[in-house]
Order: C-alpha cells, then structure tokens, then sequence
C-alpha cells in the first residue's frame, strides 16, 4: 500500500505592519492588511501521514500529544479542507478520507508571541498538500493556511511578504505574497526572549477583546490599513528611517489597542518596556534599529547589516544575567517540502 505523507519546514515570520483583528472569526479574514518578514532559520518542521486507522486527526508537538480542543480544531480545518479538495479532484485516492497524524517540531519558543502558529500552520498545509498529491498554487495555499492561522499564510512566502485585507465574503482574495525576495535588504532580526513561556492569552482571544471592547479599535484599522502604504515604500526604497519610523508606530498602535480592551491585556514584561528604551537610546547615539513586538513579551530588534554587530554588542551587555536569550536571523526563504 502506498504511504500517504510528507514533510515541510516553514519559518516564522515578523510583521513589521501588524494584523490585529478579524472581520470574519470563521475564515480567518483580517480587519487590515499586514506585511511581515520571513526570518531564516527559526521555524516548525513538521510531518503529516494520513491513516485510515485513526478515528479523529491527531497532533504531536514537541514530542507531546496535543489534546486542546482549540488547537486540534485550527489543524483540522485546514485538514479537511485539504481533504475536501482532494476527494473532488482526487476521488479514487483512499487517503482523501482519512484521518491525520501531525508531528510537529520548532527549533524556538513555542505560543510565546513569535509565530509558532504561522510557522506551524504553514508547514502543516504545505505537508499535506503533497502527501494528498494536490498540486495548489501558492495563493490557493496561503488561502488554506489563513484557515488555521491568519499569519501562517504570510510564512508560506520568501523574504518581505504581504497580506492582502481582501475584500470578498468568501476570503479567496485575502492571501498573502511576497513583495521582495529576502536578498532585496540585508537586515538582521534580533530576537529578545524575555519570556519563553507561553504567553497568558492568545492573540486569537486578544483580538476579540479588543475588538468587542477597545474604544481604539476602529481607529486602529484605520491606521494599520494607513501605514501600510509607507512600510511598503520604506521596503522598497531600503530606506531604514522611514521603516523605523513606520513600522514602531504600528506596533505601539497595535499594542495601546491591546491595552484599551477590558479586561486590559498587557502583554509586556518590564524587560518589554526596558527594551524600548534601549532601542532608542541605541538609535539617538547612531546605531540603525527599531524594535516591534508581537502579541507577547518578546522584542524583535530589527538593524541594518552595517549595525548589526553594534547592536548584538549593546544587547549582550543589557540582557547580561537577565536569564533573556538572544537569537539573531536574517530575511529568508518561504515553507518547503523536505
């Protein structure tokens, strides 16, 4: 009998314009566009084998089974709308009615607020396109990822990516593509792990609160939809000055909207706020950096390659017997096959 099963690793990403709400929970389908870096290196690798003697699709994270009905939900949906269009397409092979099981590995800190999910998500779609045989093009598959998680169709795509809002009921045009390839900028990402743990709430339920009570949250898609043109144009000039700016405003924007829901959610530490300060001060004394944060504690300190050095320098010296690990990356390539 031949095996139905593949294997994928797709990285993480960080969104330099975030996504912070959804206008339609069931499809995954943003409040506002976003654009977000593929970062090498860090990422999900992750093996799907369909089974005809499971019962229900089965998820095993880090060597340990998960059993949240909430997470197992996000993998099924993706799952089976894989498996609906391979019974369609493919009615004769068996495989597009059975169940999977999901093995599922990162290389860094899991639902601490660094895409887990989109890597994770991202690296399952891709697997099981190809253990299903589906041959999908790269926007069919970004649409299928959002399903699971918004940001995973952003994870799928090469160096500096964007999401598209959309505008059709059905979602078909809310994918994600890349804008430049990861060799358009020579960037370095240093990523502060205040906190490896995951995080008190999830962006999911962060962005519900916020939108059914932030009296921010209107005023939030509208500049998050606003700042979408300068970080473009930023990017594609290689012009660090104006994404810095840009891109620091969006990502205190999206975090006051955060804080302004009830019940508030915060999810800074004081090494959160201590940092902040620390990437300014770098940059008033000359070093080329900005920071942006995620739904988490976790501080992703962006620099230019020239800087790059001096920045990691500053940092080590700041985070010294902090118990913080600092991970640097790169722009890189998209999800693959293994």
């Amino acid at each position: 009998m031949p095996k139905y099963e593949a294997s994928a690793f797709a990285p993480i990403n960080i969104a330099l314009a975030k996504y912070w709400g959804k206008r339609d929970a069931r499809l995954n389908l943003p409040t506002n566009g976003s654009i977000s870096i593929t970062l090498d290196k860090f990422g999900s690798t992750t093996r799907v084998i369909f089974d005809e003697t499971l019962e229900a699709d089965v998820l095993v994270l880090n060597g340990e089974e998960v059993r949240t009905p909430e997470t197992l939900r996000k993998i099924s949906i993706v799952l089976d709308e894989l498996r609906s269009i391979a019974s369609t397409r493919f009615a004769r092979v068996p495989c597009a009615r059975w169940r999977a099981r999901v093995l599922s590995q990162n290389n860094f800190p899991t639902a601490a607020g660094l895409a887990s999910s989109a890597s994770g998500i991202a690296a399952l779609a891709l697997a099981a396109s190809h253990a299903l045989g589906l041959k999908l093009t790269p926007e069919r598959l970004s649409e299928l990822a959002r399903r699971g998680s918004g940001s995973a169709c952003r994870s799928l795509f090469d160096g500096f990516v964007e999401w598209k809002r959309g505008e059709l009921a059905n979602g078909s045009d809310s994918v994600a593509a890349s804008l430049h390839p990861a060799s358009h900028w020579d960037l370095r990402a240093l990523i502060v792990v205040v906190d490896a743990e995951p995080k008190s709430r999830s962006s999911t339920g962060g962005m519900t609160s916020a939108r059914n009570s932030s009296p921010f949250f209107q005023s939030w898609i509208e500049s998050a939809q606003a700042t979408l043109g300068p970080i473009r144009d930023a990017i594609a000039a290689r012009n660090f000055h104006a994404l810095s700016r840009a891109a620091e405003e969006n990502c205190l924007r999206m975090h006051a909207c955060a804080i302004s829901a009830s019940p508030s959610l915060l999810y800074w530490k004081p090494a959160t706020v201590a940092l902040i300060h620390e990437a300014r001060k770098m940059r008033a004394e000359g070093v080329e950096v900005f920071f942006t944060i995620d739904a988490g504690p976790n501080v992703v300190i962006v620099a230019t390659a020239a800087h790059a050095a001096a920045a990691r320098a500053r940092l080590e010296v700041f985070l010294k017997n902090s118990g913080a690990a600092l991970l640097e990356t790169s722009p890189g390539r998209g999800a693959y096959v293994l």
